[in-house]
């Protein structure tokens, strides 16, 4: 290793207060860089819950409320790394100030290729997203960044347990699936449900909960494990949209099935180990419960869930990760 890189990231929400898929993404990459021993800081652009500045994991997050601004410690970054609604602003200071900057990418919405469109480096969470970037930037004449393909990083230490007996979604808004989950858990009395509600969009909960049926506030990532996973026996994800949907590869690493809605993201990231239903269609979800939680069916679906989690080891995308970051760094003070 050469030198410690000064890494700093402008984001909107932060774990652990802010707990989607897209931040641990992001989290566990920031996480990679400081343990090759580089300074990351986050500064976020939003207001948030914990206004003091705070250290997670070897990186240091900066509230909007604290003193040490974006601009104070950007200027004298080595590499800027945008996210989200962060993506666009990382890049145009990055421009003004000569850092080389890197973006995120965790969706295929046009807005998001075009805020990486003039990045040294744009970060493709799966390789369905790069495909419909670089159709974008042809269509659109846009630049076309380098860019790279990293898989949302499960580390399956920090998730495997046992799985409990509960059938689960996490996050209860309705793209997500909130109306079918409440549906079903009315539909299968005799089956225990768990709703984990989740970070953004309007949660779809009840006013009187069926007796078969329990809904846990928001988990940081730490929590995911104990609270959620170890409760449960099949995991649910009939989302209207996934770019790749981390929550099911977490479930995967203790050998709990997974039922999903066929989006291109979650084709891609479940694989083989992934059971397909359409949203639409209540009965399909159904059968596919009660055939799962099948003993002998379960047994087999356990094992290629397992067996997809070891296949989506993400050592090899988190060094080629780091290694992009630090080959980016401002001329004659490449990490080496």
């Amino acid at each position: 290793m050469g030198r410690p890189l000064r890494v700093v990231a402008r984001v909107h929400g932060y774990p652990p207060t802010h707990n989607a898929g897209a931040e641990w993404m992001l989290h566990t990459l920031l996480r990679a860089l400081a343990e090759r021993g580089h300074a990351v800081s986050v500064h976020l652009h939003r207001y948030g819950a914990m206004p003091g500045r705070y250290d997670l994991d070897g990186i240091t997050v900066h509230p909007l409320e604290s003193r040490t601004t974006f601009v104070d410690a950007g200027r004298d970054a080595d590499v800027l790394i945008g996210h989200l609604e962060g993506a666009a602003a990382a890049v145009a200071f990055g421009r003004e100030w000569s850092v080389p900057s890197v973006v995120l990418v965790h969706n295929t919405h046009p807005a998001s290729f075009d805020d990486a469109a003039g990045a040294g480096l744009a970060v493709y969470n799966a390789e369905w997203t790069a495909d419909e970037a670089g159709e974008h930037y042809t269509s659109a004449e846009l630049p076309v960044p380098a860019h790279l393909v990293v898989r949302p990083p499960v580390l399956a230490v920090d998730y495997a347990t046992t799985p409990g007996d509960r059938v689960t979604l996490v996050n209860l808004n309705e793209s997500k699936g909130g109306a079918l989950f409440w549906e079903l858990a009315e539909r299968m009395p005799d089956l225990e449900f768990l709703g984990v509600q989740g970070a953004y969009g309007d949660q779809v909960v009840p006013g009187h909960l069926p007796p078969n049926a329990v809904v846990l506030p928001q988990q940081a990532g730490a929590m995911m494990r104990d609270q959620v996973y170890a409760r449960t026996r099949l995991l649910l994800m009939p989302s209207a949209y996934e770019s790749w949907g981390r929550a099911g590869v977490e479930a995967m690493a203790s050998g709990i099935p997974v039922i999903a809605h066929p989006t291109p993201g979650l084709v891609e990231s479940l694989g083989d180990a992934g059971h397909f239903a359409d949203r639409n269609d209540p009965d399909a979800w159904e059968k596919a419960i009660r055939r799962l939680l099948e003993p002998k069916t379960y047994a087999a679906a356990s094992a290629a869930a397992l067996a997809r989690s070891a296949e989506l080891d993400p050592a090899a995308d988190l060094t080629a990760w780091c290694e992009a970051v630090e080959a980016l760094a401002k001329p004659g003070e490449e990490a080496s």
